[in-house]
């Protein structure tokens, strides 16, 4: 779905929520308190300001009692065939998300990938997949990454370690391509990147975790491996994550120490390129 018409959508939904709303008689501090968010969010939701999630979304259906309208929509919504199933929730999250912290253990994050980047890691977990295919998927991670370019954008803040630096992906000549993007958004302060060096030992955090925070929604974590996904909103669980999060970033080199590091692997690959 075109990001016009998937606005447009979300455009019909808070016109439709609006709608039921008053037709019960409730006003927004009211369904609000029923449904676990601030008055002002449910507002938001009305004027596509803000998106909920599917359990607000079902949420709303049960108070509304609008026999899962809000669910089925919010799920049509969030379903992009370019990814995984349990992705979906997450990508939608993504858009709505004040502050971003991630942890990657092995590849660039999604968001930092150049377009010949995400086509290497494409054809390595898909190496009979169509043209078609292929470009579906570095198109819509070309389009994802477009919210570091907003004015909203989320405050991000990335550590990878160092194993992410010396991987050639797609080469030597697409790796350092790769790293210096990544070192130009850290240059550009649309990013705060650190590197776990090898030398810190075991990671807090063996796989790759995301933490998302949002401006009245609580906070929660996704956590990936390569054939799954978890999204975690117990609050307790998100406070492990969190913890585990801090302690990667107390590891990790100064953003400084970090630009450097990345900016020599980069040029380390850029030897290894042969010349024509």
């Amino acid at each position: 779905m075109a990001n016009g018409s998937r606005q447009a959508a979300w455009e019909f939904f808070g016109t439709e929520l609006k709608r039921r709303r008053e037709d019960a008689g409730i006003t927004q501090v009211e369904l609000g308190s029923r449904v676990f968010v601030s008055g002002g969010y449910i507002g938001q939701f009305e004027q596509a300001i803000r998106k909920p999630q599917l359990d607000v979304a079902q949420r709303i259906d049960g108070v509304l009692q609008t026999d899962g309208i809000f669910e089925r929509l919010c799920r049509k919504l969030i379903d992009d065939k370019r990814y995984a199933d349990y992705f979906a929730e997450v990508l939608e999250l993504e858009r709505q998300a004040t502050a971003i912290s991630e942890f990657e253990p092995s590849v660039v994050p999604g968001l930092l990938q150049t377009p010949a980047y995400v086509r290497a890691l494409t054809l390595a977990t898909h190496p009979f997949a169509a043209d078609e295919f292929i470009e579906d998927r570095v198109a819509a991670r070309v389009e994802r990454a477009q919210i570091l370019d907003d004015a909203t954008r989320p405050v991000y803040w990335v550590i990878v370690h160092e194993t992410v630096l010396r991987i050639p992906v797609g080469g030597s000549h697409v790796a350092a391509q790769a790293l210096d993007h990544m070192a130009d958004l850290a240059g550009a302060r649309k990013v705060v990147l650190q590197v776990l060096p090898f030398s810190a030992g075991a990671p807090a955090n063996n796989g790759s975790l995301r933490l998302m925070q949002f401006e009245e929604a609580p906070p929660v974590a996704y956590t990936e491996t390569s054939f799954s996904g978890t999204l975690i909103d117990d609050p307790a669980m998100v406070k492990r994550a969190q913890r585990a999060y801090d302690l990667l970033r107390g590891a990790a080199l100064s953003p400084e120490a970090s630009l450097t590091l990345v900016r020599s692997a980069a040029e380390d690959f850029r030897r290894c390129t042969p010349t024509t």
